[in-house]
């Protein structure tokens, strides 16, 4: 990637990370994030990272967690909810599902709108859109009057069969526009947002959407405002794609997950780089553990829920658990020891920052066993407090009755059976086998736990990019813009229903065109990707089959490849029952530059670890250590553990039983002895 100001910025909950590609070059750069303003240490690292200051900057692009903990806690817009006569109750009655199946007492998440701010219109459609009941424009403008009275930020919409016929939904919007309640990012439309039949999935996540966007509008605002002009701001979606700001307003949904996503896509675009394409990735950061299995490519699934809340966006199958360094341990009320999910987040931080943290971490138990190095930490730009941690784990050691070490050693345990449960999850309970795949370690903390993770698995090789504590920063410059888009189709798979679907994805590729052309992405660099949603007759879930037009018989060419996908998912499948079509997908793809990584010689550059070996210390327990500083490392240097590998976003604990060699793009290679 030429030129310069082209910077990936992940904030997380106690790290802001970036990375800056300047004629293929990468810098990076860490500080500790500022939950009270969250976009302060963004800027203070933009100022940072670029040469000349902000006005070389051209392109930011930036995930963010704003939506996620606006809906987390409950600090979105006053929404309004406008749905069908007889439908006010719907996003309270839901599916009636049961979170917890033998609770006598099951709680349900309270909906993001209380009961007052739902409103209802006499209007109605039939299933094939043909309008049974024309709006009652008289009633909505009582509707908006009592609207008017409270104060209402945002509004959602979702009548009945909208997605197929938007008519009323839009005339709607034409009308709130008309009196002045409210600007037009500020009303979501469930024909626009999510065009799918299943009408609470379908309202939910349109409330969603108009709950944050408000949210999300002053966030980007004021981000924007502080840019200089003529820099590009592109936002993290939780499918692993990025969209400009202004996309960005008008699906704020759409980045209510998206906080892992970018690590993920930059995790398989090292990994594929150095030939490792089936990965399981492990990042570790101050407040969470993401895992997330890529057997080939990163696995999509079609909806999840935030706070028990059903949100149907398209996303990366990531699994979250509250497992950091800064996860707090503790004995619960029968003496056994808990890590997380609490967070001692940024402020005040583990004890080991000295910034008036009392509450023992993972972090604090990590440098009592000697894998943090108080010298070394961040560059050597923040010491650390060993001595304070030592004491705050000398406390449960004796509620414990054992020893400092020991009860140091007992948290890492714990939390890396916690890690251990989340990969799991995301590997056997899959059907993969997780000793087929290489582990990529990434985050602040994630090479610290590496080797035994992946001991616990099975799993003999680990991979550690050379920048593993920005690596979602990295993975925000590599991942490609990607929009979505959907149709109810809800038609017996046959010739008939093929031609349909070809003449909507005709449609559906026109508005694309117009939509990358905003997005400033030139013809030659843009990707569609068709599928179609699939089921048997019968079936309440559906399989996304990849989409393909040139076959001489589309209908039975489709037919085939859900057959197969079914049989590789389920284990069986059943051609002689009836196919349904239940959505057309395209996603329009935005090819963007990336960064380019340099590939090394081996041969002319040995394997000189003199100028890296920094010496040996024997921590706590007597494990003795070599210390390497990983700068120093060229490609083909090779060496055994138990050592650490020291660097300014990351620590890298190589257990014993181990080795590690420098790949051509200067990876850390873990190899386990067997």
């Amino acid at each position: 990637m030429s030129g310069q100001g082209v910077v990936g910025v992940d904030i997380g909950g106690t790290f802001t990370d970036l990375v800056m590609s300047v004629d293929g070059r990468l810098a990076i750069h860490k500080l500790l994030s500022t939950p009270r303003d969250p976009a302060q240490a963004m800027l203070d690292g933009l100022e940072a990272i670029t040469p000349g200051g902000l006005a070389a900057l051209r392109r930011v692009s930036h995930g963010s967690t704003v939506a996620t903990n606006a809906i987390l806690e409950r600090k979105g817009a006053r929404t309004a909810f406008i749905t069908t006569l007889g439908f006010r109750d719907l996003l309270f009655i839901g599916r009636q599902n049961r979170p917890v199946l033998y609770a006598l007492q099951p709680q349900l998440p309270p909906p993001l709108i209380p009961r007052r701010w739902c409103y209802e219109v006499p209007e109605r459609l039939d299933f094939t859109g043909a309008v049974l009941k024309p709006l009652d424009t008289a009633a909505l403008d009582v509707v908006l009057d009592d609207m008017a009275g409270q104060d209402i930020e945002a509004a959602a919409v979702c009548f009945l069969y909208s997605y197929l016929n938007p008519a009323h939904e839009q005339a709607v919007r034409a009308r709130i526009l008309e009196r002045g309640l409210l600007r037009e990012e500020q009303i979501a439309l469930s024909c626009e947002v999510l065009p799918e039949f299943r009408e609470y999935e379908r309202a939910s996540t349109v409330t969603l959407d108009a709950y944050v966007r408000p949210v999300m509008s002053r966030y980007l605002s004021q981000v924007e405002s502080r840019l200089p002009d003529g820099c590009t701001l592109r936002m993290m979606k939780s499918d692993g794609g990025v969209m400009s700001a202004e996309r960005a307003r008008q699906q704020a949904v759409q980045t209510a997950l998206s906080g892992p996503a970018a690590g993920v896509i930059g995790a398989y675009y090292l990994a594929k780089l150095a030939g490792f394409d089936h990965i399981i990735t492990l990042d570790i950061g101050g407040t969470s553990t993401d895992v997330a299995v890529c057997p080939g490519q990163p696995v999509l699934r079609p909806q999840s829920e935030i706070d028990g809340l059903p949100l149907r966006i398209r996303l990366l199958d990531i699994e979250t658990i509250g497992a950091g360094g800064g996860s707090i341990a503790r004995l619960d009320a029968g003496g056994a020891l808990r890590v997380g999910p609490e967070s001692a987040g940024a402020d005040p931080g583990p004890i080991i920052y000295g910034r008036g943290g009392r509450q023992m971490t993972v972090s604090d138990a990590n440098a009592v066993l000697g894998r943090l190095d108080a010298g070394h930490f961040l560059g050597g730009r923040l010491a650390l407090d060993v001595d304070a941690a030592r004491a705050a784990v000398g406390e449960m050691a004796r509620a414990m009755k054992t020893g400092v070490e020991a009860a140091a050693l007992g948290i890492v345990r714990v939390a890396n059976i916690n890690i251990n449960r989340a990969l799991r999850r995301v590997s056997v309970a899959r059907g993969y086998d997780p000793r087929d795949f290489t582990l990529v370690a990434f985050g602040g903390a994630g090479p610290l736990h590496a080797c035994e993770v992946a001991e616990s698995l099975d799993i003999n090789r680990v991979l550690v990019p050379r920048y593993p504590g920005v690596l979602c920063a990295f993975g925000l410059l590599a991942a490609d813009v990607a929009l979505d888009y959907s149709r109810s189709i809800l038609r017996r798979m046959q010739p008939e229903t093929m031609m349909f679907v070809i003449e909507m994805l005709d449609e559906l590729e026109r508005q694309t065109q117009d939509d990358l052309a905003r997005e400033g992405i030139t013809p030659e660099r843009r990707i569609l990707r068709g599928m179609l949603d699939m089921r048997y007759e019968g079936q309440a879930y559906e399989l996304t089959v990849p989409l393909e037009i040139g076959d001489r018989d589309p209908t039975e060419a489709m037919l085939s490849r859900f057959h197969g996908l079914h049989r590789s998912t389920y284990g069986h499948a059943m051609p002689g029952r009836a196919v349904e079509v239940v959505n057309l997908r395209l996603q329009a793809v935005g090819m963007v530059e990336k960064p380019v990584l340099e590939r090394e010689d081996e041969a002319q550059r040995p394997s000189p670890l003199p100028a890296a070996f920094l010496g040996r210390k024997t921590t706590a327990d007597g494990v003795n250590l070599a210390l390497y500083e990983r700068d120093a490392l060229p490609p083909g240097a090779a060496f055994a553990g138990p050592a650490l590998v020291f660097q300014m976003d990351s620590t890298v604990y190589l257990a014993a039983g181990w080795s590690a060699r420098v790949d051509v793009y200067r990876n850390l290679i873990l190899s386990r002895e067997v």
